[in-house]
């Protein structure tokens, strides 16, 4: 892992192994809250972990870098969410042809996939889900739709994720949910916060 200066008040933390941002986040979220670390924002992405707001950018550096994130917290202690979902994608035979199995293996692999949510990103309360095998990997759509439905679930590379509000989206569409994933009234106001479990429901 490096640790790199961004702007005045900001850290990035670069990190070799994709598998460890969210170690890393746990643990920054965690000494965040015991009060051992001062941050306006910690945000997880891919492979770093951005922390802004950060008074001293030297002295929190060369704290960080002798600090080593905590195992995995235990189940108990991690939020989980059920995402109701109706499994009628109009992707789900692309997807199938490229797992080499039938829509019903398709629907039943995703159902019983433990995702994570890793980051957040592309749009306010859009979620990357972590927890596919990497052999399950699907390529974009050549060419984006114009216009994805809110609530829509959908494959890319290796995460799902569901549009929280209609946009432009090159995803593979595997199904629909009804549940409100970003509301600013909320707090959070995103339902699907990183580290948080998320187990995509058949309905």
């Amino acid at each position: 892992m490096r640790i790199r200066p961004v702007g005045r008040h900001a850290l990035l933390l670069d990190c070799d192994d994709p598998g460890q941002v969210e170690a890393w986040r746990a643990e920054l979220w965690r000494r965040r809250d015991d009060g051992e670390l001062t941050a306006t924002e910690i945000v997880p992405a891919a492979a770093t972990v951005l922390l802004d707001g950060v008074p001293d950018p030297t002295a929190t550096a060369a704290r960080i870098a002798g600090w080593t994130p905590r195992p995995a917290t235990t189940t108990a202690a991690v939020r989980h969410v059920e995402v109701p979902v109706v499994y009628d994608g109009e992707d789900l035979p692309t997807v199938a042809r490229h797992w080499g199995v039938d829509v019903p293996e398709v629907v039943r692999r995703l159902t019983d996939t433990a995702f994570r949510v890793a980051f957040c990103g592309f749009a306010p309360g859009f979620a990357y889900l972590t927890g596919l095998p990497e052999r399950w990997a699907v390529p974009r759509l050549p060419s984006p739709r114009p216009r994805v439905p809110a609530g829509s679930v959908a494959l890319a590379g290796p995460y799902a994720g569901i549009y929280p509000t209609a946009s432009p989206g090159g995803w593979l569409l595997v199904g629909r949910t009804r549940l409100t994933l970003f509301d600013v009234h909320a707090d959070p106001p995103a339902t699907l916060t990183p580290g948080t479990r998320v187990r995509l429901a058949p309905t």
